[in-house]
């Protein structure tokens, strides 16, 4: 039960940002704007470190849906991806995060140069 609880919790977390960056990321295939989910509270204190984390697993999480291939195939390129995308963002990006708990627009496209530099798929 407990490993259930700690495995649904960090899917959970992982969710959020995959179900965020997923929604997102057709608006800015399509330069429209889409409706985003509402903010999300737990990522106001966290720090990039913490952000890097939370996109290293709904990296893991999206591109095993993706690829369909197991999560630990694609571990070293979701880190490559994770510390590509964080250290791309700028304090302002990186504050935007926190009041949202997603990348937007500008770290979004960041997020994807470093999915393409990693040799991962793109989820749109």
């Amino acid at each position: 039960m407990k490993e259930a609880i700690v495995r649904f919790a960090t899917v959970s977390g992982a969710f959020v940002l995959v179900a965020v960056m997923a929604a997102a990321l057709p608006a800015l295939a399509s330069g429209t704007t889409a409706p985003l989910p509402p903010p999300d509270p737990t990522a106001a204190n966290l720090s990039p470190a913490q952000i890097r984390e939370r996109a290293y697993d709904a990296c893991l999480v999206t591109q095993a849906k993706i690829m369909a291939t197991p999560r630990e195939t694609l571990r070293e390129p979701c880190r490559c991806y994770a510390r590509r995308t964080i250290a791309a963002m700028t304090q302002d990006e990186i504050t935007a995060f926190r009041q949202t708990g997603y990348f937007n627009d500008s770290a979004r496209g960041k997020a994807l140069e470093a999915l393409d530099a990693c040799n991962l798929r793109r989820p749109i």
